[in-house]
């Protein structure tokens, strides 16, 4: 179990698949923002087995892009933590639209030519979690 007692106000993203921690540090730009950030990898989990969690310290919630974490693990937990307490808890799901998360990789897409373009996706198939792409309709199966 995890001790939040260090956390006054935060975040703590917690039920992350093990190994999956650094893709979503990494995906929300935590690496880019001067906050403290605690990562425990392959931590003991009864109902997982192993688990990863992540820290973040402060009034972080608007930095944080729910359908990042729902893209890359929709098994989260998230928790919101004030005054050294679990204050709420939020789950997110598979998001219907991901912007900039994954590149389309069909060179004859118009994101190929014009690179500025946002790479847009939306969920065409939620049981198989296959994404596609808004511009050609490029099919993306999610890595799990």
């Amino acid at each position: 179990m995890l001790n939040i007692s260090g956390l006054n106000e935060g975040v703590v993203l917690d039920h992350i698949k093990a190994g999956k921690s650094l893709d979503i540090y990494y995906n929300l730009g935590l690496d880019k923002l001067d906050i403290q950030v605690a990562i425990i990898k392959n931590a003991k989990s009864k109902k997982m087995g192993k688990k990863d969690i992540i820290k973040i310290e402060g009034n972080v919630l608007d930095l944080i892009d729910f359908d990042v974490i729902g893209y890359i693990d929709h098994n989260i937990t998230i928790n919101i933590i004030k005054d050294n307490a679990i204050v709420e808890k939020r789950t997110v799901s598979l998001p219907e639209k991901i912007t900039d998360i994954i590149k389309c990789k069909n060179p004859r897409c118009i994101t190929s030519i014009e690179q500025e373009l946002p790479h847009i996706f939306y969920l065409s198939d939620k049981e198989n979690e296959v994404y596609r792409c808004i511009y050609c309709d490029e099919k993306r199966k999610k890595k799990r």
